[in-house]
Order: structure tokens, then sequence, then C-alpha cells
């Protein structure tokens, strides 16, 4: 069944494009109020994906001073891959000409990030369901407000409607081919599940930590800082229950 499972759920996770870019056009009045509630749910279920699930289940397999080495390394290559996009997005920036390459430059970086999510969503499955469940829960709320943000790029670079929904869903699939690719060889090296669940939860850390928190904390409003707060817990407890309740 890990097979199905996790073929279903890189489909999932990839289908998520569309939802995303639907809401851009769908609710693009409140899209604000929108992002400010996915962003702060998904902070909470990166976070307790890596702490109240990943990493617990990689430390039952091989030596925490390991697990938490993957971990830092996930870190590092998750702020590496950020850095070269960012890099590129500020010189492409510089002049109206560069807008296509930047365009492209998301979509391979995109890719590269689906393939990774479609890798995570293989290994959780391999150790458990309840792992795969939480995983990809993590990685679709994630994924929706991504997509948006890409969509509304690729839009800005110059791509019609069309093209841009195309390649944001090739981009997307990049999932599917992580996911499989990594359950046909996974075989290849003893315990590489549990290396890969911390490897993921280091660019979990590295995502809520860097990208999401420092746009919650823009926020100065106290009423909206307490919203903000509570669905935090809500996604972090939503993702322990599962990983401590779902076999």
């Amino acid at each position: 069944m890990a097979l199905e499972y996790i073929l279903g759920a890189t489909m999932l996770v990839s289908l998520i494009s569309l939802v995303g870019i639907a809401l851009f056009f769908v609710a693009k009045k409140h899209m604000d109020s929108l992002l400010f509630i996915l962003v702060s749910f998904s902070t909470g279920t990166l976070l307790g994906a890596a702490l109240f699930d990943l990493l617990p289940e990689s430390i039952d397999e091989i030596k925490s001073t390991v697990a938490l080495e993957i971990t830092f390394v996930g870190i590092v290559v998750a702020f590496c891959m950020e850095k070269l996009i960012h890099w590129h997005h500020h010189h492409a920036g510089k002049e109206s000409q560069h807008k296509h390459p930047l365009g492209l430059l998301t979509l391979v970086g995109d890719g590269f990030h689906n393939f990774f999510d479609g890798v995570a969503i293989a290994a959780a499955f391999l150790v458990n369901p309840a792992v795969g469940i939480t995983t990809t829960i993590a990685i679709g709320l994630h994924e929706i407000p991504q997509e948006i943000g890409d969509f509304a790029l690729l839009l800005y670079c110059g791509y019609t409607k069309s093209k841009a929904l195309a390649f944001n869903l090739l981009s997307a699939l990049a999932a599917v081919a992580g996911g499989l690719l990594f359950y046909f060889f996974s075989g290849a090296i003893a315990h590489i599940e549990s290396y890969a669940l911390a490897f993921t939860a280091g660019m979990f850390v590295y995502i809520a930590g860097v990208d999401l928190l420092p746009q919650l904390h823009k926020e100065k409003s106290a009423r909206k800082s307490g919203i903000q707060l509570a669905l935090i817990v809500l996604g972090a407890a939503t993702i322990w229950m599962i990983a401590r309740y779902i076999e």
C-alpha cells in the first residue's frame, strides 16, 4: 500500500497548485485575510511536523546526534537554495528584459523544492501512514500561499494566465517524480527513510523560522497577533494529534 499512498499524496500536493491559483481569483478581495490565516496555521504545522513527528521518528531508527546533524544539513541546504533564488531575483529585477529569466528561475527553483517535497512524503509513508499524513498536511498547507506567490510572479514576468497555470502545474508534478524515485531506490541505503525525515525536519524548521515567522512579526496589532499565536498552536496541535492517535 505504501506506493499507492505515496502516489496519491504527491498527486494531491501537486494539485494544490491549482487550488492556490483558484483562490487567487475567487478570493482576490480577501487575499490578505486568507494569507494571514494560511501562513499562521502553516507555521504551526511545519514546526509541529518537524518537532513532534519527523525528528522523533528519525531518532527511533538512528542516533539522535546523527539525526540532528542531518537536520542541520537540511537547514543549510534550504538556506542555499533560497539564497540562490533571492540572488537571481535581486539581479534580474533591475532590468525589465530579465523578467522571463526570472520566471524560468522561479519554475526551476520551485521544481527542485517540489521534488524534495515528494521525497519527504515518500520517506514519511515508508515509515508509517501517520507520519505520511502529517508530512503531507504540513507540505500541502505551505504550498497554497507559495503557489499563489509563484503564480503572481509568473504573471509579472509576462506569462499568460494559461501558460503560468500550465508551467506551475508542471513544476508541482516534480513532487510525484521525487516520491516515486525515492520509493524505488529507498532500499539502496540502510535507514535512508530516517535520514530523509531528519533532513525534511531541518527544511521545515528553516521555512517556518526564516520565511514565515518574520512575516507574522510584521503584524503589530495585539488582537491579530493573538489570533496568529492561536493559529500557530492549532496547526502544531493538529499535527501532534495525528502523530499520536492515527496509526
